[in-house]
């Protein structure tokens, strides 16, 4: 087994474009759960509108991609508005069931014959991210160290990528540190105590929810934009469990929480798939036990017994505390 090969692989995910997308959703999801106590399971929704808000601007209505960003986040705004005004003043768990079910009724809407002018249908829309490439600063050549390698294009969308990051993440801990964020926080602890001091526990709600959808929007049009196309069945409600996932990894409730975590699940991932690929090759696990086919599946399963032994262990994840993962369900 080619362990060299293994290691760079991992690393290469840990740092690469998609893991700066899913610590980006997270770090709006954080936002939710971690510091608010809202059990938002439909952040996807969020990146699918985002995506799709710049994907259609440009191949549908042959606007700018800027404009593009600018109606995705405002469909984002639109969809944490439809969420939450019925939802918010009630228990929990009311806004867990809307958004998981947001989520899938909008990838099958857009994913839909009646949709398709706009939204391509099952066939999604493709080659709508060229005014992001064209500012693209960084010469045409192969960069990195080792055996990780990036091709030009790969390294700027991995940049701004990260740069989001870092700069969300700077955001969040002005706001968790401010007036505002610790309100939010104690609407985590106990939302009775909130409403007797006169703060409008509701409104709070809202704009957290309107702020990390925002921020989920944002990821999903960075991966529409990695890969120049989006298709519906890429914004599978599946997916924000990946990004519960990835918070619980690194601790809800922490800033570096998301970024660790994504790091951390997409390099495990491919040092599993990579090792797996490798032992078959190499002979030590035969193709009669496990085929080339089943690794997907397989990597998964090693990563849930993995985290089920962080749940017994440690379920506050590596840098959380247990109390964040305690909501006041009231």
């Amino acid at each position: 087994m080619d362990w060299e090969v293994i290691l760079s692989d991992a690393l290469r995910s840990g740092i690469g474009p998609i893991a700066a997308v899913y610590a980006l959703a997270a770090i709006g999801l954080n936002l939710h759960f971690g510091y608010t106590g809202l059990l938002n399971f439909g952040q996807i929704g969020f990146m699918l509108v985002g995506a799709y808000g710049v994907a259609a601007s440009v191949s549908t209505f042959g606007l700018s991609l800027w404009v593009g960003v600018l109606i995705g986040l405002g469909s984002s705004v639109i969809l944490a508005l439809l969420l939450g005004l019925p939802t918010l003043r009630l228990r929990a768990e009311y806004l867990a069931i809307a958004t998981i079910a947001a989520g899938e009724i909008l990838r099958l809407f857009y994913r839909s014959s009646w949709a398709e002018p706009v939204t391509g249908g099952v066939f999604g829309l493709q080659q709508f991210a060229d005014e992001f490439f064209d500012i693209n600063p960084i010469p045409r050549d192969q960069y990195g160290f080792w055996l990780v390698n990036y091709s030009s294009r790969d390294l700027w969308v991995l940049l701004v990528a990260w740069g989001l990051v870092a700069l969300f993440a700077g955001v969040m801990a002005l706001m968790v540190h401010s007036p505002w964020g610790r309100v939010i926080r104690s609407i985590r602890e106990d939302e009775d105590a909130v409403r007797s001091l006169g703060k409008s526990v509701y409104a709070y709600k809202m704009q957290s929810l309107v702020f990390g959808g925002a921020i989920g929007s944002l990821a999903g049009m960075m991966l529409a934009i990695q890969n120049q196309s989006v298709n519906p069945d890429t914004y599978n409600p599946v997916e924000t469990f990946f990004l519960y996932t990835l918070l619980v990894l690194g601790g809800a409730g922490r800033m570096l929480g998301p970024v660790i975590g994504s790091i951390l699940f997409w390099a495990i991932l491919s040092f599993f798939d990579s090792a797996l690929r490798q032992a078959i090759s190499a002979g030590y696990i035969s193709s009669d036990v496990l085929s080339a086919a089943e690794i997907g599946a397989a990597r998964f399963a090693l990563v849930g017994l993995g985290l089920m032994l962080l749940m017994i262990f440690r379920p506050q994840g590596i840098f959380g505390s247990r109390r964040e993962m305690l909501l006041d369900v009231r």
